[in-house]
């Protein structure tokens, strides 16, 4: 059974989330502290200027300068609204979303649960979202301050879009999307949208993804994929991506599995169904990682996620031939103070790009 990454010492967060958050239902605890980040710009780059990211980790990737190659993966900030909240965490990029053509509220309620004792986090939100128009204005605000992280946009399927018409939907995103964002990442890999990971097959990828090229024009584009499939699949994936002129993968998404979990077998089925993130996912994803970076160019652009704790377990994405390395599910067990943790502990290790 896989040991979960070491906890930090007590500390202030630490106390609060063991007294607060962890009786709190999680996605109100999420809604909590999203308040508290939007409201950190107001600050006057206080809280920039203790957690900014030192400039020798500066990454060239995509055509675009990152800070850091440390960000936050999408399901944190869906809508858009905290940007530069982020930012002013240390985060080197902020990948928005998942927006969709449609604004939907997502699946019932409770539909989020932490793993503690495995620190992990099932979810089946459902791209709960206020849709893609909706999000342009937010990012072309946080585009205008002089302190960013580097912008990314999710884009997915609607749940009222036919897969048949998964297409259409997705370059109704681009075509909005594209001229605000820094790059664009296409999920086909949620597994809580009926019919989405479906789209990974690649004679229905093909045509969805040269569409939304075309769309995207020169903003970078990327797949993100599921750690779920077979490698002859995540190879016909590459191969596409390349094929097609595709800037990058981002791997990976959430996962269906359960296994090797501490929590009691009854109490993780009492959850329900939804996809894991976290500790539980970290073997998987490196794994994938270096299938990717096996087979694919040199200059291809890899986005690592997937069970990300420590600065340690950043290098070691870095070092298996990750681009970038995105985390989500361990800032709501770290704390807000995460990024910078993750940032000083990569200056500490002396990491630079070109170093690598």
């Amino acid at each position: 059974m896989p040991t979960p990454a070491t906890q930090s010492s007590t500390t202030p967060y630490r106390l609060l989330f063991n007294t607060v958050f962890k009786r709190m239902d999680p996605e109100r605890a999420h809604h909590l502290a999203f308040g508290v980040i939007r409201a950190l710009p107001a600050l006057g780059g206080l809280v920039r200027r203790f957690c900014a990211p030192h400039p020798s980790l500066r990454v060239h990737a995509l055509g675009l300068e990152f800070p850091s190659p440390f960000g936050l993966a999408a399901g944190f900030d869906k809508n858009a609204a905290g940007i530069a909240g982020l930012g002013e965490l240390g985060y080197g990029h902020v990948e928005v979303g998942t927006v969709t053509r449609h604004a939907q509220d997502g699946n019932p309620k409770p539909r989020m649960f932490r793993l503690v004792d495995d620190r992990g986090l099932i979810n089946r939100m459902g791209f709960n979202n206020g849709g893609s128009a909706a999000a342009v204005p937010r990012i072309e605000r946080a585009r205008m301050r002089r302190h960013r992280p580097v912008i990314g946009a999710n884009i997915g399927k609607s749940r009222v879009t036919e897969v048949a018409d998964a297409t259409a939907d997705y370059v109704w995103s681009a075509e909005r999307l594209a001229p605000v964002s820094d790059y664009l990442a296409v999920n086909v890999s949620s597994p809580n949208t009926p019919g989405l990971r479906g789209l990974q097959e690649v004679e229905l990828l093909e045509p969805l993804l040269a569409e939304v090229k075309r769309a995207a024009g020169e903003t970078p584009l990327l797949v993100k994929i599921a750690p779920d499939m077979a490698d002859e699949q995540i190879d016909g994936i590459v191969a596409l991506a390349v094929r097609l002129g595709l800037d990058g993968i981002i791997a990976t998404n959430t996962t269906v599995s359960r296994e090797g979990l501490r929590a009691a077998p009854d109490a993780v089925a009492a959850m329900g169904a939804g996809g894991l993130s976290g500790a539980p996912l970290a073997a998987r994803s490196l794994a994938v990682l270096r299938r990717i970076r096996a087979t694919a160019p040199a200059g291809f652009c890899v986005i690592s996620v997937g069970g990300v704790t420590t600065a340690a377990d950043v290098i070691e994405r870095l070092a298996a031939g990750a681009t970038l390395v995105q985390g989500f599910t361990a800032f709501i067990y770290e704390g807000p103070l995460w990024a910078r943790k993750i940032n000083r502990g990569l200056r500490r290790a002396g990491w630079r790009q070109n170093a690598a």
